[in-house]
């Protein structure tokens, strides 16, 4: 895999370049970096500073791409290039290498679903001692920037606020870790945490096929529909979400629906449940939640296990006179 950067020379004032791609860990891969001119034969020189101090030039005296790679840790910098003799140089144009170390964790506080309006807070944390937490954010359009950054001190975690929310704000987070003494290395990236702006829409309705109180062993399946036009329904359950199925078929009243067909039923089953609709090119945007929808599973007790419970409890002996049973 190749990846080609620009780092843009305009006469003697440069324009402001852009990061290295996804941070993914370029192992076995090679970087070309490219400085542009009016003049496509003017010869270039390249510099990098890895944080802890300047290097020499690179690679002498080139035209204007310079190939890095197999990359590694040691590729990682900040770079810049002039023209071979009198151009003041570049901005500089940072390479980062992740997957150096391990990688941290993320939450989002109260919840990954977020109001309108509202805000969400990140939490990084490691149980490595990074001195600083760097928060990224991609959204539906694919686009990846850097949202933040947060030095700290040792376990200290960092706290990101997000907001108030909007649709630009939800997509799917990440967060790195990295040290003082290589700036230019970071952890691999924590796993993903995906922010859903609500209440743009109005909310759907959720039904039990078989009502809301069924017996254990029962096969339970719930309903999500709208009279909107969702495309994909998702189901959640004390919060927590259990998936999503794609609108399919209509209801009695002509509403789109989706069924979450949850098996034969047990105890466990019992709780609050909510959905939410929403439209597979806006994937981070969903509608109200559902009104809530309170499922009792209850377990039969067969009269046969009642009876020998009664006469165990009819032949149990009892000793009066100490408080240890004897057989």
């Amino acid at each position: 895999m190749e990846v080609v950067l620009t780092v843009p020379i305009f006469f003697s004032k440069p324009v402001s370049p852009f990061l290295l791609g996804k941070y993914e860990k370029l192992s076995l891969s090679t970087v070309t970096l490219q400085c542009h001119s009016h003049s496509p034969l003017k010869r270039f020189r390249l510099f990098k500073t890895d944080g802890k101090r300047r290097l020499s030039e690179l690679q002498g005296h080139h035209f204007n791409n310079f190939t890095l790679g197999p990359v590694t840790g040691e590729h990682a910098g900040s770079y810049t290039c002039s023209e071979a003799y009198w151009s003041a140089p570049s901005d500089p144009l940072e390479i980062v290498v992740s997957g150096v170390f391990q990688k941290p964790s993320i939450s989002a506080h109260p919840g990954p679903l977020v109001q309108q309006g509202q805000n969400v807070t990140l939490r990084c944390h490691s149980l490595v001692m990074f001195d600083k937490f760097i928060l990224h954010h991609e959204n539906s359009t694919g686009h990846f920037q850097r949202r933040g950054e947060m030095l700290t001190g040792g376990y200290a975690p960092a706290d990101f606020s997000i907001g108030p929310m909007t649709l630009a704000s939800a997509g799917t987070y990440r967060c790195y870790g990295s040290l003082r003494r290589s700036p230019y290395e970071w952890s691999a990236p924590s796993d993903p945490v995906d922010i859903m702006i609500t209440g743009l829409s109005k909310k759907p309705s959720l039904s039990a096929q078989r009502g809301p109180m069924v017996r254990s062993g029962e096969n339970v399946t719930l309903v999500c529909s709208s009279e909107s036009a969702f495309d994909q329904f998702h189901l959640l359950r004390e919060g927590v979400n259990l998936g999503r199925h794609l609108a399919g078929g209509q209801s009695p009243r002509r509403a789109l629906q989706a069924e979450f067909p949850l098996g034969p039923g047990t105890p466990a089953h019992s709780g609050v449940y909510r959905c939410y609709g929403s439209f597979t090119c806006s994937p981070y945007s969903w509608s109200n939640s559902s009104d809530p929808l309170f499922l009792s599973v209850t377990v039969t007790v067969h009269p046969f296990w009642l009876f020998s419970l009664r006469i165990h409890y009819k032949y149990l002996p009892i000793n009066h006179g100490s408080t240890h049973h004897r057989r």
